[in-house]
């Protein structure tokens, strides 16, 4: 009985150092003493970063790219005609993949613009290979001029047309103006865009197209003398473009994915049929 007893006394005990063991930890004290107004600012700011996070990874440009890039995204719909635009970046091409494999949305590539030179000296090492290859694939081709801020328009214009030679069934050239120089007022370089674009013109017979980005256009290039050549929007991650005058190609993604070319590459609608594309070509 004697041992009985001390055994039911030593338990007693170990099971006293349990339940102090097992005391709430102070975190669990402080949380159990807040009032209900921070239980609901918390359940509110929860609610705010899942919203936050579904707009920016599934509705923003920013989601629409992360889309793209891996696979899941919404490309234009209702558009037929699509092309791409390539330049060294793109390495080298494989061009019998990208003839017999190269679908964008069900459809065939069906024009390529390809990356000629740049500011007064400079020509894309691979401009001639792509240029070439285009061709006897059977693509559609262009050739076009990445605009430098640091040599006038005219300069610019002379070295494009030094180094590339349109021929019959070639979309017209084009003039990719991004950036304008710091130290010159909008009037001064729409007059030295404007030498670019009608000594290239006087040289091929054709007008040649402006590239470039919607909000630049509508900031430096919005003067109705813009509005006669043909324009090429690039505007990204959209549903839709924003521009309201018109346009025959939309830049819609720099994050495509096609057969026969490493990495990402531009995809480009043309907005038109196939008979309006080949109407638009040098005759």
């Amino acid at each position: 009985m004697q041992r009985k007893s001390n055994h039911t006394h030593k338990s007693s005990k170990r099971l006293k150092t349990i339940v102090r063991r097992k005391k709430p930890s102070r975190l669990l004290c402080v949380i159990g003493w807040l009032p209900s107004w921070a239980w609901w600012l918390g359940g509110l700011s929860v609610a705010a970063v899942y919203v936050f996070l579904f707009y920016y990874f599934f509705v923003s440009p920013f989601g629409f790219r992360w889309r793209a890039m891996y696979g899941d995204a919404n490309y234009p719909k209702g558009y037929s005609i699509h092309g791409i635009d390539i330049s060294h970046y793109q390495g080298e091409i494989n061009w019998e993949q990208l003839k017999t494999e190269g679908i964008i949305e069900k459809c065939p590539v069906r024009f390529i613009m390809i990356k000629a030179t740049e500011g007064a000296t400079r020509i894309d090492k691979r401009f001639k290979d792509n240029f070439y290859n285009a061709r006897e694939n059977g693509f559609i081709r262009g050739a076009y001029h990445f605009w430098s801020t640091r040599s006038s328009g005219r300069m610019q214009a002379e070295h494009f047309i030094k180094n590339v030679r349109l021929e019959e069934g070639d979309l017209p050239p084009v003039l990719d103006v991004e950036y304008k120089a710091e130290n010159q007022s909008p009037d001064e370089f729409k007059e030295s865009v404007l030498t670019w674009l009608r000594l290239v013109e006087n040289e091929y017979g054709v007008k040649p197209i402006i590239y470039t980005y919607y909000k630049f256009k509508k900031a430096y290039l919005s003067d109705e003398v813009f509005d006669a050549y043909p324009y090429w929007i690039a505007h990204y991650y959209v549903d839709k473009v924003e521009y309201e005058g018109e346009w025959k190609f939309w830049q819609h993604t720099d994050c495509g994915r096609l057969a026969g070319i490493n990495g990402y590459v531009d995809f480009n609608i043309y907005n038109g049929s196939y008979y309006d594309l080949l109407q638009l070509t040098i005759k």
